[in-house]
């Protein structure tokens, strides 16, 4: 997570230098979980048979209903004020917490976001291919500072996960990629489910649909040992919308395209999940 910045101004992003072994090994640890969790969490991508707003009500089950679902009688998921509730063939209501995953065999029900951004996910069994990713380059870690907007301005945007939230704009950052360098916009995007924030780049590179996903890659900024902030392309993850074509995809922020190749991270490995 990365807290609240005091903003300033941009003078240069520089090499991080090297990557170092611990990190390096952490990452390869983080990877190994990724991996882990998409191909057995019960609410992996990989696993999304659904996804639907939740504007009210939603029926499941049969052939007619919004969200058709195989072996499953019919039911109503609907939102009052904020409160969610699951009714089943027998005419009972049950809650259905914010975040929370609820298994009704054979499917697990998660409802995400707030508001009008509310959603109804349903997932299956996980079917797919776990990610592919490039070998860790130290040379694509930066660290510098942000550049303090002109102006704070709030929007709606998708979220990693296909969530809309309501997003700040929380500067820029310069890295040393293409012939004159580039500016990337940072936003700050809330945590589902807490106060926290954690500021974002949605960007687009040269591998796109040449061994990265299409629409673009989702890297984090975090708190630099030195002051500042660092961005570690060796981080870079596709949007939901690769594993499963449930997943709305992001719109590519305007202007964060890196007119070069930008070989780490995760790759692209088409599935037919979600078809």
């Amino acid at each position: 997570m990365v807290r609240a910045f005091a903003g300033g101004v941009l003078l240069l992003v520089t090499a991080a230098g090297s990557v170092p072994a611990q990190e390096s090994s952490a990452l390869a640890a983080e990877r190994r979980a990724y991996a882990d969790w998409l191909s057995t969490s019960t609410t992996s991508p990989l696993a999304a048979v659904a996804m639907h707003r939740l504007d009210g009500r939603v029926t499941l089950g049969p052939d007619t209903a919004d969200i058709p679902l195989r072996g499953f009688g019919p039911a109503v998921v609907t939102e009052r004020n904020g409160v969610v509730t699951f009714a089943g063939a027998d005419g009972q209501s049950r809650p259905l917490p914010r975040g929370r995953p609820v298994a009704l065999a054979p499917w697990t029900l998660q409802v995400l976001g707030s508001g009008s951004g509310s959603v109804l996910m349903v997932f299956g069994e996980p079917a797919g291919t776990p990610p592919g990713w490039y070998g860790m380059d130290p040379k694509l870690a930066f660290s510098g500072a942000l550049e303090a907007p002109a102006k704070r301005e709030r929007r709606r945007v998708l979220t990693l996960d296909g969530i809309e939230v309501e997003a700040e704009t929380a500067g820029y950052i310069k890295i040393p990629l293409g012939p004159a360098g580039t500016r990337l916009l940072v936003m700050r995007m809330p945590v589902p489910g807490t106060e926290e924030t954690e500021l974002q780049v949605y960007f687009r590179d040269q591998t796109n649909d040449r061994g990265t996903y299409p629409a673009g890659r989702f890297v984090e900024l975090t708190e630099a040992a030195g002051g500042g902030y660092s961005i570690n392309f060796n981080r870079s993850r596709n949007p939901f919308c690769a594993y499963s074509s449930v997943y709305p995809c992001p719109v590519p922020w305007s202007g964060n395209a890196i007119p070069t190749p930008v070989e780490a991270g995760e790759k692209y490995l088409p599935t037919k999940s979600g078809s």
